[in-house]
């Protein structure tokens, strides 16, 4: 072990030397991994070993496809078997609605690439004759599954990482870590100090110990996870024979029950309800190659319900049951990036599925590194994405719903009880009170929707509109016509101040920064001209700037910000969070609703359209935005806490000669679609550029040079590949949810199929690891083929969408071929909602307001 190293790597699994060797495959050999113990000594050497691409997020699927087709060039570079089957595997349906969540997967799998399948039970029984199909009333076939074994996967990385000049020290645990006033690292092992410029925490089991080093609380914990393994069983074998292939792993989302083949005998995992939390608080050191106790009782009612619905295994003697720990985070995805407020202090942890996802985490972090961005949208796998209330309580009990939920249908209008509430404002209690059905936004109780006097605030959870529908509607008929009022306390609120204050934000921005009391609309983009950032922003005083963004992206953006501050003092940057709270009105009278409340001329000529002032509202200090997101005549108030009570009960009562009512966010929501505007981590995400986002007016060529400039300069010479369009759909008693395929007839066009190529497809990567996209993937071997006159095919994919309740239609938003952006034809596109294709037609104008008369007053 050397004293100096460009970057040291913390754990021995498989995520750990995922991340060693794709650094060597990069370039970077000045590395070292450093293992407390022995190679897989925590959860790697235990885990069932399987891995499929399947996953609910799209951009983490194109990584697990990635890190599935990865498998082959690792053994040929190590020497090293992974022991691959790819054996296929069946998802099995138990009612209607897990059919429903089954279509759905199986359409997004037609713009992923993937070869899905949907089944019957009896073809299901087929590929795996223990099933009595009498339970089920459906399946879907995925051939891109399969499993390895873990140890040799394992070891087949640190051999490929050392071939590239990486070196591994063993035994030799990390003490501390401290860091040095230049930001570099001192790692202090057992074997001595180790200075670093980047440290990298994979450290599995011991994550959370490894981060408490560096003063960060991971959410991160580990749960007790059993499979059994059975006997060797006849029928299996005879199987084998006489197929001549190997049963397929089969998920049976009811018994909550895994399976696959494990040589002669059934290897069986269940997902229990009655979960069980290992070393809630603190992970014990000397822990290595062991396994808990088994605990059948545990797994009882899984295994009663399995056994009826796999009689053949019933009967099965069981010949060894696994129990060991596995670590997870609340939403069960993995943590991957740079820590904000740390330098170079990198994480990859909390990785469940390390052999579905172990490659792409490290391919993806490795970029991150090398090139300074991870190459992926990985927002389902941030770090940044959990905030401070994600403390280590929250962490166990999300964690152990999650768990328990692992194989139950998540529906869209479902949100999760456990932990909650974790943050409130002071006007929770409020609206409780009033009958407000509450969501969780980033850690925070915000009114989704209000249920009628005597009636339970509740959600009837479906794939199909419910019992919220009518209710919705009438908040935004109510706010359409007259005057509506919502909290907004979920929107992320910064200051940025100082005398390089306003050549900081040009520099981060695309917009031109805002006269003094005025307000701008701006994306942010990355070095690559990627969308990374949406805000609002008012320039509140000589050097100093309020910002408002997407609550979810707060230390994604901090971490931004922070790296591109000038180290000279001369910018400040001030994150409020629940610290300033707002409230929203909107609506025709809304105008005439706040003349009440304020002592200064709020006219339309004294107080315009994307203004900004500092005003008593109801007697309390607030500052005032002329903008609303519902894209009606409307306004935002900010304000301290201590003061929303009052606020609110003041638009109130003002408000009831109007007729006011409160909307929740499914309201605004509606509202946004019919006025065709985007959502931050929806349409606009860092795989779109900012015109194929259609943020063109907000894109500023000829200011001073901004990030991403020159590529977005690029994108606008060529032109965008793709554009985001606003649909109209022709849907039934189901709206679209986001990540639907969008279908084309094309007449005479030239532009291929989706699924293979684009970025959403299953990608194809260089010799580095890059992914390679556009026309260079087009010319490969995974190339589509171009589209015959009169033929559907699919070529685009839903990013959100739902009813927008004023103009009575269901809308839908998503990106298709450019050339097709302005196609407002009828009968060229059509969307699959659970199933069923329905019509739909691009409506480039909104159908609310769409010459903005009425927000500008």
């Amino acid at each position: 072990m050397k004293p100096n190293y460009r970057a040291v790597v913390i754990g021995g699994g498989v995520v750990g030397c995922s991340v060693l060797y794709h650094l060597a495959r990069a370039g970077w050999t000045d590395i070292v991994l450093i293992e407390r113990s022995e190679l897989t000594s925590g959860s790697s050497w235990h885990a069932a070993g399987g891995f499929h691409t399947l996953n609910g997020d799209p951009n983490v699927a194109k990584l697990q496809a990635y890190t599935v087709q990865l498998y082959k060039e690792l053994e040929e570079i190590s020497g090293q078997s992974c022991s691959l089957h790819l054996t296929g595997g069946v998802m099995l349906a138990d009612s209607p609605e897990r059919m429903d969540f089954l279509r759905l997967a199986h359409a997004k799998g037609r713009y992923l690439g993937m070869d899905t399948e949907l089944i019957t039970p009896s073809e299901a029984k087929s590929m795996f004759p223990f099933m009595d199909e009498g339970h089920f009333v459906g399946a879907m076939w995925d051939p891109v599954e399969g499993h390895l074994d873990p140890s040799g996967t394992t070891i087949a990385y640190s051999k490929a990482a050392k071939k590239l000049g990486a070196e591994i020290v063993l035994r030799n645990p990390v003490k501390d870590l401290t860091q040095q006033p230049d930001g570099t690292w001192n790692v202090i092992t057992e074997q001595g100090v180790v200075h670093a410029e980047h440290v990298v925490n994979c450290g599995g089991l011991w994550a959370r110990e490894i981060g408490r080093m560096v003063g960060v609380e991971l959410p991160v914990l580990a749960m007790e996870h059993m499979y059994l393994l059975t006997e060797p069983m006849p029928e299996v074998e005879a199987f084998n024979k006489e197929t001549g292939r190997e049963m397929v792993g089969v998920l049976d989302f009811k018994g909550e029950i895994y399976t696959r083949q494990e040589r002669n005998g059934i290897l069986l995992g269940t997902y229990e309800k009655a979960c069980k939390p290992w070393s809630p608080v603190n992970t014990p050191w000397d822990f290595g190659h062991e396994l808990l106790a088994p605990d059948l009782d545990r797994i009882a009612p899984s295994l009663e319900l399995g056994f009826k619905h796999f009689p053949g295994i019933a009967n099965a003697g069981i010949k060894q049951v696994i129990n060991g720990p596995f670590t997870f985070a609340p939403d069960g995805n993995p943590l991957v990036g740079p820590v904000q407020g740390l330098t170079n202090f990198w994480v990859a942890c909390g990785v469940m599925a390390g052999f579905s996802q172990g490659g792409g985490v490290g391919l993806a972090l490795s970029n991150w590194m090398v090139n300074g961005d991870p190459g992926f949208d990985v927002w389902g796998m941030d770090v940044a994405r959990w905030g401070e209330w994600a403390s280590l309580r929250y962490t166990n009990a999300k964690v152990r719903e999650n768990y328990s939920r692992r194989f139950s249908i998540r529906f869209p209008n479902e949100e999760l009880p456990a932990a909650r509430p974790a943050q409130t404002t002071p006007l929770y209690d409020t609206m409780v009170a009033q009958n407000a059905v509450m969501g969780d936004s980033w850690g925070l109780e915000t009114p989704l929707w209000f249920a009628p006097k005597g009636t339970e605030p509740k959600d009837f959870v479906s794939f199909h509109r419910s019992n919220d529908f009518e209710h919705v509607g009438n908040e935004v008929r109510a706010t359409r016509n007259s005057v509506g009022v919502t909290e907004i306390a979920n929107f992320a609120k910064y200051e940025v101040s100082g005398s390089g204050s306003e050549d900081f934000l040009n520099r981060l921005m695309t917009n031109r920064m805002p006269k003094k009391g005025r307000i701008v609309l701006t994306p942010m983009l990355n070095e690559l001209g990627k969308l990374i950032g949406d805000f609002t922003i008012a320039k509140t005083g000589d050097e100093k700037f309020m910002i408002w963004g997407s609550s979810a992206a707060q230390k994604y953006h901090m971490r931004w910000f922070e790296t591109h501050q000038p180290k000279d003092g001369s910018v400040r940057i001030h994150r409020f969070d629940q610290t300033l709270v707002g409230l929203s009105i909107a609506g025709p009278n809304s105008q005439k609703l706040l003349a009440k409340l304020v002592d200064v001329d709020v006219s339309s000529k004294a107080f315009r359209f994307m203004d900004f002032r500092e005003m008593a509202v109801g007697g309390a200090p607030c500052m005032v935005n002329r903008i609303t997101y519902t894209g009606d005549l409307g306004y935002e108030i900010w304000m301290a806490p201590s003061y929303e009570r009052l606020v609110y009960a003041e638009i109130k009562t003002a408000g009831e000669e109007f007729g006011i009512v409160d909307f929740g966010m499914r309201a605004l929501l509606s509202m946004r679609l019919e006025k065709n505007f985007p959502t931050w981590f929806r349409e606009l995400r860092p795989i779109y550029g900012p015109f194929e986002g259609g943020m063109d007016r907000f894109i500023k060529m000829d200011k001073n040079d901004f990030i991403g400039r020159d590529a977005a300069a690029r994108e606008l010479a060529d032109g965008p590949k793709l554009r985001r369009v606003s649909l109209i759909v022709d849907a039934v008693d189901a709206d679209v949810m986001g990540d639907e395929p969008i279908w084309a007839k094309v007449s005479g066009r030239g532009f291929g199929t989706v699924g293979k190529t684009h970025e959403f497809g299953a990608p194809r990567f260089d010799a580095s690891g890059a992914e390679i996209r556009g026309s260079e993937a087009a010319t490969g071997a995974s190339a589509v083929r171009g589209l015959h006159d009169g033929e559907w095919s699919v070529v685009g994919w839903v990013t959100s969408g739902g009813y927008a309740h004023y103009v009575e239609k269901s809308m839908a938003q998503g990106y298709v071929p450019a050339e097709l952006a302005n196609d407002e034809s009828e009968g060229l596109f059509e969307i699959e909602i659970l199933g069923h294709r329905r019509k739909a037609r691009i409506n480039v104008e909104a159908p609310f307001d769409p010459a903005g008369e009425k927000m500008r007053g």
